[in-house]
């Protein structure tokens, strides 16, 4: 294993004071791992919150701030958040409209989520909803999940939820926009090679150099096929196709096309597979009226991609295109 790390057992405390010593803008709870946007809790506008296992950065730390998360919790690698810390999350962003929290669908993240939005209310009185993103339509259950993953629509939910939060919206109004988000959002990964935990100090899986694995999840989940390498182009039919297989994104006002990387995949490959996609698309019939490119929700160092469609209209659209400071995305400041 080579990484560029201290010591397995203090990287995700070694990582965020990395992320608080570059961003001052931000407030890092070392303690309890949790990292606020430094003027955390805005008075009359809706929290969000979000979390999940460290090693899919930026998801979720990187996206705090105006325009999207308002704190994120970090877990250890791959590993849920425990409930204290969203609690913690929680009471520190309300800032008397309520809070909601992003859920991706991972067994753990959904019970822990759930427990903590009980014990917030008990305590405080504040008032939680729950969003579960479940985009994924590589399998229908997984080894950490019921039903569907929520993967790369998750970064397009925190984005837009964001948006809404920030214009005044009320607590249900801002749900119903994310939960509408990950309604009309499809996504499917691939990897080239596994990837490696810190703690663990070797590969999650073998991949053999002349194979591929094809709807796989962000915690290295096995997907539906393990097959030969293949062109970018192919690659791209295996991804797309099953989305739009699942989901009708003809008409409307186009798609947000995200096409992400899972953590060593260079840009220059990733933009070979946004054109492929982009072309799959073209053939049938769906206009591009936004795109997102880059590794924005990845798996540590497995090299791979995924594919993100979200159905657009012109409500969607503005809150894409409105304002957004965070580490990880930035635009319209």
């Amino acid at each position: 294993m080579k990484k560029l790390i201290n010591d397995p057992a203090t990287v995700i405390t070694d990582a965020l004071r990395g992320l608080a010593a570059a961003h001052s803008e931000l407030r890092v709870d070392f303690e309890n791992r949790i990292v606020y946007r430094a003027d955390a809790p805005v008075a009359g506008k809706v929290g969000l919150i979000s979390g999940g296992g460290s090693g899919h950065e930026p998801l979720h730390g990187g996206f705090v701030g105006p325009g999207m998360l308002d704190a994120a919790c970090a877990g250890e690698v791959f590993t849920s958040p425990v409930p204290d810390q969203m609690v913690a999350a929680t009471k520190a962003v309300d800032g008397g409209a309520g809070v909601l929290h992003i859920v991706k669908n991972y067994t753990g993240d959904v019970m822990n989520f759930e427990m903590a939005a009980e014990m917030a209310a008990a305590e405080t009185g504040v008032e939680v909803a729950s969003i579960v993103t479940n985009d994924d339509v590589a399998v229908e259950d997984s080894l950490y999940t019921a039903g569907r993953r929520g993967v790369g629509v998750t970064v397009l939910v925190e984005k837009i939820a964001g948006a809404a939060a920030e214009e005044g919206r009320p607590l249900a109004a801002v749900a119903e926009i994310a939960r509408k988000v990950n309604a009309n959002g499809r996504s499917m990964g691939m990897a080239l090679t596994s990837c490696t935990v810190p703690a663990a100090g070797k590969p999650t899986f073998d991949l053999p150099d002349n194979e591929m694995e094809i709807g796989i999840g962000i915690h290295g989940e096995p997907g539906r096929r393990r097959v030969p390498v293949a062109p970018a182009h192919e690659v791209a039919e295996m991804l797309v196709t099953p989305i739009l297989s699942d989901l009708d994104f003809t008409g409307g006002d186009g798609v947000i096309a995200f096409v992400n990387g899972m953590g060593a995949t260079p840009l220059i490959e990733l933009y070979v597979m946004y054109h492929e996609v982009a072309e799959i698309l073209s053939k049938n019939g769906i206009s591009i009226a936004r795109s997102l490119v880059g590794p924005y929700i990845t798996s540590l160092d497995m090299a791979g991609c995924s594919v993100t469609l979200v159905k657009a209209d012109d409500e969607l659209l503005r809150l894409w295109d409105a304002p957004v400071r965070t580490p990880g995305l930035r635009w319209g400041v």
